[in-house]
């Protein structure tokens, strides 16, 4: 069974990052499924709220890819509630292309959030400590200002792939709301996307 899925970030950093954790997340979730992975659609924050612009890019994906297919929307919360950001980006994602399965995945407040909230099972790695201590509320912490206090350098170029890679996914998932959210988004759409794969390929 092969699932394509096109993704769309922000940064330069997410182009690299989020293969890979979409790799790892659906590995865990169905280890059966094969997924065909595109390089990310990558706009910048400042032009994806804009009108138009989402929806240029999720047209763009939706014919990058052959059925069956999904398109997953990551991007930073920022200072936006993600409740209410969410949301609407899914909302104008679905009337541009109601025929693809659609997700959208809000990080809290950034990327980098997810790795604070496992921070410890990066010891070593990177140039992080390897007494590096948890960290409380890591949803309210400007996550790129930390690590480039707790790392001798911080790239999100060259870090983001390589922390994605490592990062403990369940204690990220204890921690950060968003995470867990990310983590159950993808499960829902993969759930979709894998209902659709089925029903196209039963007897008529």
């Amino acid at each position: 069974m092969i699932l394509n899925l096109c993704c769309i970030v922000e940064g330069h950093g997410e182009k690299s990052a989020v293969p890979i954790l979409m790799r790892r997340i659906l590995q865990s979730l169905c280890a059966d499924l094969q997924l065909n992975l595109p390089g990310p659609i990558r706009v910048s924050r400042y032009k994806i709220v804009k009108p138009n612009e989402l929806e240029r890019a999720v047209e763009l994906a939706a014919r990058l890819l052959a059925p069956p297919r999904a398109i997953l929307i990551l991007m930073d919360a920022d200072d936006d509630p993600p409740c209410i950001l969410g949301p609407d980006l899914l909302r104008r994602a679905k009337q541009t292309r109601p025929d693809v399965p659609v997700g959208v995945v809000l990080a809290n407040r950034e990327f980098e959030t997810w790795f604070l909230a496992a921070i410890e099972s990066l010891g070593g790695r990177r140039g992080i400590p390897r007494d590096v201590s948890p960290l409380d509320d890591v949803e309210s912490i400007h996550a790129k200002r930390r690590l480039e206090k707790i790392m001798p350098v911080y790239s999100p170029v060259l870090d983001q792939p390589a922390l994605t890679a490592q990062f403990n996914m369940n204690l990220a998932r204890s921690r950060s709301d968003s995470f867990d959210k990310c983590w159950r988004e993808i499960e829902r759409l993969l759930t979709q996307a894998v209902g659709a794969i089925e029903e196209d390929s039963a007897p008529q």
